[in-house]
């Protein structure tokens, strides 16, 4: 494990870069403090519902709350989404604030939240054994996990038990799971199962993060257990529900994705062919995809290739016609963001939209008349999200590997080189993935030398020398 010192992990500048602030205006605070239902009247009360919610260790802001039955004829599934929409008074200074951020920021020495703590860890977050305003989903599916009736209402709800994956992990690989999951792994394998039908496409790398380690710092992989993904699928279920009562209806905000292109799609089978892995005739990518055994280096390579399956993700406001384009091809079908109000601006919005639909009222106008500008503002946070998780990556590895100049290092070929792009490397120890120059195979495991480790521009670089001992 590779340690370093606390003033080599300065994340301050980076947040000055990206013009992240802490704070919020006094009128914006107050307005969180003293946030209150608006909606308190209508409320149906559900706070029957065993719900629980499962979040990483330590999390305050949780935006949602599962509860799965089984049926003889399927499932039942009640998601209880935090009702933000209630809470926050259109038009008032923290509305203003929140579209201004867009989102949540997470840096590695902590967030920079979309909302006031005293509002998105407090009286809004879904805690346990508080009562809470919600948005409450209850879908119904088949004994084959495809949904066959939605709906959404105004709820109150109260959750039973704050779970994190590891823990809930360990519930089912004991075969004790928390009762109002338990069923949570098989509705999650036919949700599973049904992506693969449609044709979507589920990429699984390994995720870089930058932890605490007493008091430095360390890099290491994001682990992702079988309940990610099947908490995942419940995500993805309400969102391809929001997205179908939207279209109904004629008005709302959806996440989009264009086809991969037949460029894309060719390179990856030559990448498969090039490993060795067998993709019958008629078989989507996705389907290839999700059989690769874990953790294998040629999985890696595959998944790393298949990003370029996924370029060009934007959303889509409409208010009349449903726009030219109403699908995310990764998912497979037409989706919306609708489950985390709490650390995304767009979900408040696209929530008011279905609950007023679904009520048969009209759109309020403070959400209609946001739509249209949406799209612009969560395209930009999304953007300054992914620069500033890239810079701070960027900046452990650099710190990590000062000094370090002209050591090789072991690493697997995650990407060839293409063009005038460099190949992409994963070094094992330390955790880095860097660019890398000569042109090492794709899918091999090689040796490499690292030729610039530099913090003030938070840069690395490896090169392949021909003829290196493989490692």
């Amino acid at each position: 494990m590779t340690r370093l010192t606390a003033p080599a992990f300065d994340f301050r500048a980076i947040r000055s870069e990206f013009h992240l602030r802490d704070e919020f205006s006094v009128g914006a605070l107050a307005e969180a403090r003293s946030a209150t239902d608006r909606f308190v009247g209508d409320r149906v009360d559900r706070t029957d519902i065993p719900l629980v919610t499962i979040d990483p260790p330590g999390s305050m802001d949780l935006d949602q709350a599962v509860h799965i039955e089984k049926l003889p004829t399927g499932f039942v599934l009640h998601y209880a989404i935090a009702d933000v929409g209630a809470l926050v008074v259109p038009g008032g200074a923290l509305d203003v604030q929140t579209r201004e951020r867009g989102q949540t920021f997470y840096l590695p020495d902590g967030s920079v939240p979309l909302h006031p703590r005293v509002l998105s860890e407090g009286s809004a977050s879904l805690l346990p054994n508080e009562t809470r305003p919600a948005a409450l989903w209850r879908i119904e599916l088949d004994e084959l996990g495809e949904p066959t009736s939605w709906t959404v209402t105004r709820a109150s709800v109260r959750s039973i038990a704050r779970l994190d994956y590891a823990g809930v992990q360990s519930g089912f690989d004991a075969g004790s799971p928390h009762p109002s999951i338990a069923c949570l792994d098989e509705f999650g394998r036919l949700r599973a199962e049904s992506s693969i039908r449609r044709g979507a496409v589920d990429i699984t790398l390994p995720e870089q993060e930058v932890v605490p380690d007493g008091d430095s710092w360390r890099i290491e992989l994001q682990a992702r257990t079988s309940v990610d993904g099947w908490n995942a699928e419940v995500s993805l279920l309400t969102g391809m529900c929001a997205a179908r009562i939207m279209l109904d209806a004629g008005i709302g905000l959806l996440r989009t994705l264009p086809p991969a292109t037949d460029t894309a799609l060719a390179t990856l089978r030559n990448t498969a062919s090039m490993l060795g892995i067998d993709w019958p005739d008629g078989v989507s990518a996705g389907a290839v995809l999700s059989a690769l055994p874990a953790d294998e280096p040629e999985t890696l390579a595959m998944m790393t290739q298949a990003t370029g399956l996924l370029r060009g993700a934007d959303y889509a406001a409409f208010d009349g016609a449903a726009p030219k384009l109403s699908e995310h091809s990764g998912i497979a079908a037409p989706y919306a963001h609708v489950t985390a109000p709490l650390r995304r601006l767009s979900d408040r919005f696209a929530t008011e939209v279905c609950l007023a639909a679904v009520a048969g009222t009209e759109v309020p106008e403070w959400a209609a008349s946001a739509l249209p500008e949406l799209p612009a503002t969560m395209r930009k946070s999304d953007s300054v999200a992914s620069k500033v998780d890239r810079a701070c990556i960027d900046l452990a590895e650099a710190a990590i590997l000062a000094g370090r100049v002209g050591e090789r290092f072991g690493a697997l070929v995650l990407r060839g080189a293409e063009d005038e792009r460099e190949a992409e490397v994963f070094v094992h120890d330390p955790i880095v993935i860097s660019r890398c120059a000569g042109n090492p195979p794709e899918g091999e495991k090689v040796t490499v030398r690292l030729t610039v480790a530099d913090t003030d521009s938070r840069r690395i670089g490896f090169a392949y020398e021909s003829g290196s001992d493989a490692n």
